[in-house]
């Protein structure tokens, strides 16, 4: 009997691993199939894992309002606390969305209609400037004059025309937040953060069910170390970002450079991207305003910029992020690399969260390896 059994064992391991053959033989033959499956499974999740998004990025705030609202002398706000602190959350968020339409964006816009109008006329002023300065000037010595040839041959109307980026916007912004879509995600998110206990309960009992005692702690740990450590740093940059463009507009504005918001704002959402991106936000706006106010204003605005980051990357940012983070600063730029190489932006903005939660479980198993050894 036990030597039947061992056969049979035998006979179904090879046809468990020839149906694997088979699979994997027919996924790499239809890939283009299934990668287009993929895709529209995706698009049709989009609003639910936007929701899903949503909620996550709420939870927290959600929370502590919920907190406040339990301590009422009410009855009624406590009863209600989690509704009305849900309510509250999203009331504040819509209001600062208004307060960006109404105010930033018409601002942004106009500096990018105008920039994109003008920019031949801006060019021609640079080329100018460069011109008429000195021969022992330093941008002669730098060649300046041969970079701005090489930009002259580029057609830049191919890659800046106005109208082409405009469509593209529209057409990006017309798929990402649809209105049916916006719509599903902020009821999806808003039921989640309605029964998140329900649902947090559901998966550790799932969880338990499926792992060992010892790997549900592990998990466990490790997803609630994570998620402290994600949400920390996307709040975070988040909220540092707005601060940088709001004080580097203020002070642009102070400066009388042109499109003070506009480059504000470029440099703001270049911070979310550790070292790499203030260095890109600042290049990018000291480039733009070498075209509109020439060399002498585009280095005093790089100055108070660069000033203003070093305020931002000793004083404000560790005030913001706290010690959470605690990665040095050659695993960040590793980090930065090695995400934006395969994934683009988004991976070099999400990049030092992973690095971070990687890092974190690795020093926890050679200390565990450790201690087991001396014991």
């Amino acid at each position: 009997m036990e030597k039947e059994r061992r056969v049979w064992t035998k006979w179904l391991y090879w046809f468990t691993f020839a149906v694997a053959v088979i699979f994997v033989y027919k996924a790499l033959d239809n890939f283009s199939n299934i990668f287009d499956w993929v895709k529209t499974l995706l698009s049709v999740l989009m609003p639910f894992l936007m929701g899903i998004f949503l909620a996550y990025l709420f939870y927290t705030p959600c929370v502590k309002v919920e907190n406040r609202y339990t301590k009422s002398k009410s009855k009624f706000i406590k009863k209600k606390a989690r509704m009305l602190s849900i309510a509250t959350v999203y009331a504040i968020a819509l209001l600062l969305i208004v307060l960006i339409i109404n105010f930033v964006l018409p601002t942004i816009t106009e500096s990018v209609t105008d920039l994109f109008s003008n920019i031949d006329e801006y060019y021609k002023i640079a080329t100018e400037a460069i011109k008429q300065l000195p021969e022992d000037s330093v941008f002669h010595s730098l060649d300046v004059q041969k970079i701005f040839d090489m930009i002259s041959q580029i057609k830049i109307e191919e890659f800046l025309n106005f109208d082409t980026v405009v469509e593209y916007a529209k057409g990006a912004i017309g798929v990402a937040t649809s209105i049916f879509d916006a719509f599903v995600s902020l009821i999806v998110s808003i039921y989640i953060l309605m029964e998140r206990k329900e649902i947090l309960r559901f998966l550790r009992k799932a969880a338990r069910a499926i792992l060992t005692p010892n790997t549900y702690g592990h998990v466990e740990k490790y997803f609630r170390s994570g998620n402290a450590i994600f949400f920390n740093f996307l709040s975070s940059q988040l909220i540092d970002a707005i601060v940088v463009g709001v004080i580097v507009s203020i002070a642009m504005l102070l400066l009388g450079v042109k499109y003070a918001v506009l480059l504000g704002f470029i440099i703001g959402i270049s911070n979310l991207i550790p070292y790499f991106g203030a260095i890109i936000g600042v290049g990018v706006s000291i480039l733009i305003t070498v075209f509109t106010g020439g060399i002498g204003k585009a280095l005093t605005m790089a100055i108070v910029v660069i000033v203003l980051q070093q305020i931002d990357a000793n004083i404000i940012n560790p005030k913001i992020v706290g010690n959470s983070l605690k990665i040095s600063p050659l695993l960040v730029i590793f980090a930065v690399t090695i995400g934006g190489a395969y994934f683009g932006i988004l991976g070099m903005f999400l990049a030092v969260p992973v690095f971070t939660v990687i890092k974190k479980i690795v020093e926890e198993l050679i200390e565990n390896k450790l201690e087991k050894e001396d014991a």
